[in-house]
């Protein structure tokens, strides 16, 4: 049974599917304006939704940090851009593999 955990790099606009030690997966994402920064911390996810509706494209993803979560587009030219209210952006595609992976509970470690 892998042993994923998720790591967002804000410096280099990525998120990276761990098993242990070992990266498996890299996406780029789209992270928060200067007004509305992603926050840096260690959370775990504790929900998913797919299908959440309106700006979150495909797949939903909640932080334990309410109000922040990993979610679709339904705009992927914001993919690598600073864009969102803080949560973390990825291409549809990307969210509907990484939450095929990651149960909740997953722990996220969001850096600067």
């Amino acid at each position: 049974m892998p042993a994923y955990r998720i790591i967002v790099d804000l410096s280099d606009r990525h998120l990276y599917l761990l098993d242990g030690e070992v990266v498996v997966r890299g996406f780029p994402v789209g992270i928060g304006r200067m007004v509305t920064e992603t926050p840096t911390g260690e959370y775990e996810i504790v929900n998913k939704q797919a299908n959440p509706g309106g700006p979150f494209g495909a797949f939903w993803m909640g932080l334990s940090k309410p109000h922040y979560g990993i979610h679709g587009t339904n705009d992927p030219s914001s993919i690598g851009h600073l864009v969102s209210h803080g949560c973390i952006r990825m291409y549809n595609s990307d969210v509907l593999e990484l939450a095929g992976k990651v149960p909740v509970r997953t722990r996220v470690m969001i850096r600067p």
